[in-house]
């Protein structure tokens, strides 16, 4: 009962804040990330053409596309719904970032997320705990960004909040791995 309280806490949140959840396969709501909140994300990381971002749930792609127009960044988008995953390689080709960003559709717990030297997240707390062990193994240098919720005995590199204008709040995690 307390898996669905929190699911519908959120969701009120969000229709409080003006977002639209759009819900997904296995019931996890696909809320887009503001584009104000994902630019931030990515300065917070201090993405460079360097880097490799995995988003993981990475909704219509919009991070890892970004990442890689604003900053020639290589992304990985791993989302378990296809037709996000059919809507991101589209707006990849819109975008003309294709040769750097791919899409793949599989579930977060199972994919190799090894390349990645920035992770974002955008998920339940149930689901951050769950993917810690996976976070954990990640190489020096590093760093994982979440949005609105932080992980489980994780204690933050940096935290910092972005005002909407749709009255919420947004609550950005970063650590950077030793």
């Amino acid at each position: 009962m307390k898996r669905l309280g929190s699911r519908v806490t959120l969701l009120l949140c969000f229709s409080l804040a003006g977002c639209l959840p759009v819900w997904t396969a296995g019931e996890v709501p696909f809320v887009p990330t503001p584009a104000q909140v994902v630019d931030r994300m990515l300065e917070l990381a201090e993405v460079t053409a360097s880097d490799v971002i995995y988003d993981i749930g990475s909704g219509d792609g919009r991070i890892v596309i970004r990442a890689a127009k604003k900053y020639g960044a290589r992304g990985v988008g791993i989302e378990i719904d296809g037709e996000l995953v059919d809507r991101s390689r589209s707006q990849a080709s819109v975008e003309g970032v294709d040769h750097l960003v791919k899409f793949r559709q599989e579930d977060a717990l199972n994919a190799d997320i090894s390349e990645a030297t920035v992770v974002t997240l955008y998920m339940f707390p149930d689901f951050n705990n769950k993917i810690e062990p996976k976070l954990r193994k990640l190489r020096s240098g590093a760093r994982v960004v979440s949005h609105d919720f932080g992980i489980e005995g994780w204690a933050a590199t940096k935290m910092e909040k972005v005002a909407d204008t749709r009255f919420h709040t947004h609550t950005l995690y970063l650590w950077i791995f030793p």
